[in-house]
Formats: C-alpha cells, sequence, structure tokens
C-alpha cells in the first residue's frame, strides 16, 4: 500500500508536487511507523504550506522521546 500528499492539489499538479510513503505492509514499512510517517507529514505541510520536492520527510531525525 502507499499514500500520496499533496497540498492544495490542483488541475496542474505534478509528480513533484507530491510526497509518496510506500511499501505500506507488515514485510516493509509497518503500519504503525507508516501512521507516525503521515501525522509528522501532514502537519508539516500544514505548517510550511507545502509537499513534494520542498518538503523532506526527517521523521527518521527526531530524537528519542519526541516520537
Amino acid at each position: 500500500m502507499g499514500a500520496y500528499l499533496t497540498w492544495q492539489p490542483h488541475a496542474q499538479t505534478t509528480d513533484a508536487d507530491r510526497n509518496c510513503i510506500s511499501n505500506i505492509r507488515p514485510e516493509g514499512i509497518g503500519y504503525n511507523d507508516a501512521a507516525f510517517r503521515l501525522a509528522y507529514m501532514l502537519r508539516a505541510m500544514r505548517t510550511r504550506r507545502v509537499s513534494g520536492v520542498e518538503l523532506k520527510d526527517d521523521s527518521d531525525r527526531l530524537p528519542l522521546g519526541r516520537q
């Protein structure tokens, strides 16, 4: 399974405007980790008002205890 996220999508939205979390499954990115990443990305999109190449998934860089 995969999740595509886009801040304010429109008819001219390109792949460069999207973020994707892919390989969501027990043998890949587990459901709990995927849910955490999705929530992290959604908060970052709302805060920065961007998505795609302008927004990186830095959720794995959070200090322990901040997750």
